[in-house]
């Protein structure tokens, strides 16, 4: 897991990741803006192919937003675009408005973002002046709290415009958009004067190592992960030679062959018969298992 500096965007530190292990194919699992910091999921050899999975999880950050202020961009890299005076605030007010933007909702993502319009990103149409409509995207908090205190006196009032917070989110949420609506909620207007993330599932609990460091190190030194490692919300499925060989070429394993498997689940870490992961794989509607993709050693030469 690197630690992204600020100032960087994910593909280039991906690249300076490249570069050190050799040129070897990489990836990159959920983006971060060049002035975020944070963990980023880089993926190499094979496992670029979890990167799908991996930006599928939710995500953890720690942001500062700056009240008063509204920027072009939504955090500081843009331009003052509006100022608002802050209400007198205590910090009783602010956690209750932070228990609305809890649960599931609707986003609209800003012009300032990597979605494409006709094959263009959205933040090249906004550096021209252009503005398109953008459909809100499903998303979900499952935590939104205040982490610092010190923009409050002992009373509990506001004595500071900058507020220090943490989220836990699904794939798709913009943490800029969530402060700019938090601020308005507030009564003010606002923008990001940092983000930061914490962690991505599955790997709170995993270190990161910053960029300068890992070049430093001979690449038969990183602590890599393996591919697994990435799937373990999915259930494990042993399966035996005959199996394997089905999934190898491209043929379903019948689902009176997968007694090991939970009922409801539909999707599978899986195992050959001697503990060993191959892929990943899924049932259909009949409950057959065919193979989503399997390492090259299981695949026919």
């Amino acid at each position: 897991m690197l630690d992204k500096p600020i100032g960087l965007s994910s593909n280039a530190a991906l690249q300076r990741v490249r570069r050190a292990a050799g040129r070897i194919k990489g990836g990159h699992a959920g983006s971060l803006d060049p002035l975020a910091s944070g963990m980023l999921a880089i993926c190499l050899g094979e496992a670029t192919r979890l990167a799908g999975e991996i930006e599928a999880g939710r995500k953890a950050y720690r942001f500062t937003l700056q009240l008063g202020e509204r920027t072009a961009t939504g955090d500081a890299e843009g331009e003052v675009t509006a100022r608002a005076p802050v209400p007198a605030l205590t910090r009783a007010q602010v956690e209750q408005v932070l228990t609305h933007f809890t649960g599931a909702q609707l986003q609209v993502p800003p012009m300032y973002a990597a979605l494409k319009r006709d094959g263009e990103p959205l933040y090249r149409l906004a550096r021209r002046g252009i503005t398109v409509e953008r459909a809100p995207r499903a998303l979900t908090i499952d935590e939104l709290e205040l982490v610092d205190s010190a923009a409050f006196d002992a009373l509990g009032a506001l004595r500071a415009e900058r507020l220090e917070l943490r989220v836990l989110c699904s794939k798709g949420t913009y943490v800029r958009v969530l402060g700019e609506d938090i601020a308005a909620a507030l009564g003010s207007c606002g923008h990001l004067v940092a983000l930061r993330r914490l962690y991505l599932e599955p790997f709170e609990s995993e270190p990161m190592i910053e960029l300068t460091k890992l070049e430093a190190m001979g690449c038969e030194a990183w602590p890599l992960l393996p591919p697994e490692r990435a799937l373990l919300r999915l259930p494990s499925l042993r399966l035996d030679e005959g199996a394997l060989r089905s999934l190898a070429h491209g043929r379903a394993v019948p689902a009176a062959a997968l007694s090991g498997a939970p009922l409801a689940a539909t999707r599978f870490r899986l195992y050959e018969p001697r503990g060993q992961f191959c892929g990943v794989g899924e049932r259909d509607a009949q409950g057959e298992l065919k193979a989503r993709w399997l390492l090259r050693a299981f695949r026919p030469a």
